[in-house]
This record gives C-alpha cells, structure tokens and sequence, in this order.
C-alpha cells in the first residue's frame, strides 16, 4: 500500500493505492481571496491541513500507518513554499513509520495515470496552471515535443478572469459563460511548430473588454482559439512520434470543449484518447500515488533524508529507471 502526497502548488492530496487501484483521494484547496496563488499563503494553508488529510485519507482507504510501505510524495516542479511543505510533511511521517519515500515528477504522474484508464503508449496533452505541454516516452526519456513560451493556459485563463472581476479558479465559470458567446475572428492564433503562445491574446483579450465586447464573447473566443492551438501541436506530437494514444491531463482538461475538440482531432486520425475522471485531472495525491509505487516496484525507494525538491525540474530531465 503506497500513500501519495500532493503539495506543488495550491491543493494539498493524500492518495492511497494498491496494485494500481484507487483506495482514496482526499484533497484541500487553497483559494485566495483576490488575485493569484502567493505562495508562502498557500504553504501555510498545506501546514494547516497536512494531518487532517491524511488521516481521511487513510480512513476513507481503511487502512492504518502500519500498513504503508512507502510514501510518495511530489518532489518536482512546483512552488518551492508549497513543494517544502509537502516534502517535509511526508519526510516526518516516513521517518516516524520508517518507511522509504519515492519522489515523483508531479507532470509525469499526469501521464503515468493514462495506464488507469486504459492507455498504454501515449501522447499527454498537459493542460494546467502553470505548466502547458506536449509529452511522450521516447528513446529512454519523457520527451517535451511542444509547450507554451510564456503563459500556462490555466494562468492564462485565470488571468483574463481576474481581469473581468472572476475570481480564480476563474476557468469553470468562463467555460459556463462560453456557451452563451459567439466567435471574434480577432484572437492571435499563436503556435510555433508545436509550442504556443498565449501572451498576445492575453493583452487582445483585455482590449477588446475594455471596448465592451461581452465577456460570453470573449469566453467563448478564446476557448476555440487557445484550445485549437494546444489540438494541432498534440497532433502534430502524434503524427512525429507515431503514437496513437492521447491522454488529457490537468486542471484545463476538465474543460469539456477542449476535451471534445481532442475527440474529434483523434477520430478523425484514427487514434484513441483518454480522459481521467475529473478527480485525477486535477492536482491530486493519487497520481502520486499511483505514479510512486509504478517507482517503488521498480526499485526507486529513498531514505527520508535522501530526497529534495526540485522547483524547476523539467520533464525531460528525469532519468527514467522504470520503463
């Protein structure tokens, strides 16, 4: 039984599995009052509510501290306030069961977890905050293909919300008000092989609000603009590394129109794709989980005072033992 811990950004997770299986997904978010995620708040929040997590968690799977072999715990990349939160929390509790931890790259678990529900060789399609890329397996490595040269599509959202008076998360609310709009032809359309940018439809967006064009206008503009964007260089990612799987992950992912966008660019290349529930596209402790004991099955296990966080680890920089 491997428990997962989440902490790189703003939601703290504890996961539990085993043999793959979901035993418990238990999470708290911290939600600022205005404005963006301040990390050292979002930290504290993770402090606040570490062992209260937990203990649901472990609950809710049935099981007590005796029975865990292993913690899991995302190590890399994040805020480092929240990722120390998290990596101190689980290094107190390894050391009091005297079990290993497994650090997990927290992109690669949203990739790992396309095994659960069915994937075996995928594209991922990561659609996130503050991370935005296109990843596969490929000679030995997780390999970035494509990704955004400056904002993460949900920053870039929760930014153009913020800016319209929706606090954040403000992505549910303007998929809502999406489908009242109707198309500008006005957006920049900005992709550079298979990497995006969405810092020119960002400062489009808020010109054309300040002339009093709608906001279910502008939701539903920047829906088919951004997310067409992110569809050709997945595409473009398949048709480059041959693959026939894609897999969705993060927050963004939840958005039902860029989820059916992605079905009809696979059904029309005969490729199949795969959508976590909307519980595991999320930050959650049990991708960490999940992802931890494909790790510690494969023989990647720490003492506690072996492992650090790593705020800006890139995918391709892990060196991939498991495969």
């Amino acid at each position: 039984m491997i428990v997962g811990i989440e902490t790189t950004a703003h939601t703290f997770g504890v996961g539990v599995v085993k043999n793959g299986k979901v035993l418990a997904n238990v999470k708290d978010m911290y939600k600022p009052l205005d404005g963006g995620i301040i990390p050292n708040k979002s930290a504290e929040h993770h402090k606040l509510v570490a062992q209260q997590i937990w203990d649901e968690a472990l609950s809710k799977a049935g099981c007590s501290d005796s029975d865990i072999e292993a913690i899991a715990v995302s190590n890399a990349p994040g805020l480092a306030p929240c990722l120390h939160a998290g990596l101190n929390f689980a290094k107190m509790k390894a050391t009091k069961l005297g079990v290993p931890i497994v650090p997990v790259n927290h992109c690669i678990a949203h990739l790992e977890i396309g095994q659960s529900v069915g994937a075996s060789d995928p594209v991922l399609l990561y659609a996130s905050g503050a991370n935005t890329q296109v990843i596969a397996y490929s000679s030995g490595k997780y390999r970035v293909f494509g990704e955004t040269l400056d904002l993460g599509v949900g920053n870039f959202i929760d930014t153009f919300g913020r800016h319209v008076g929706i606090p954040f998360p403000a992505g549910p609310v303007l998929e809502g008000k999406a489908k009242n709009g109707k198309y500008i032809p006005d957006l920049p359309y900005s992709i550079k092989g298979m990497d995006v940018s969405f810092s020119g439809m960002q400062t489009k967006l808020k010109q054309l609000y300040e002339k009093g064009v709608s906001v279910e206008n502008l939701a539903f503009s920047m829906q088919e603009t951004a997310f067409a964007m992110l569809v050709e260089a997945a595409e473009r990612a398949l048709a480059h590394t041959g693959k026939k799987e894609l897999v969705l992950g993060g927050g963004v992912a939840c958005n039902a129109r860029l989820q059916e966008m992605c079905r009809m660019m696979c059904e029309e290349r005969g490729a199949k794709m795969f959508c976590p529930a909307r519980e595991f596209l999320v930050d959650n402790g049990w991708m960490i989980a999940y992802t931890g004991e494909i790790l510690f099955n494969s023989g990647i296990k720490n003492k506690p005072n072996g492992v650090e966080i790593d705020a800006r680890e890139r995918t391709d920089q892990v060196i991939v033992k498991w495969k």
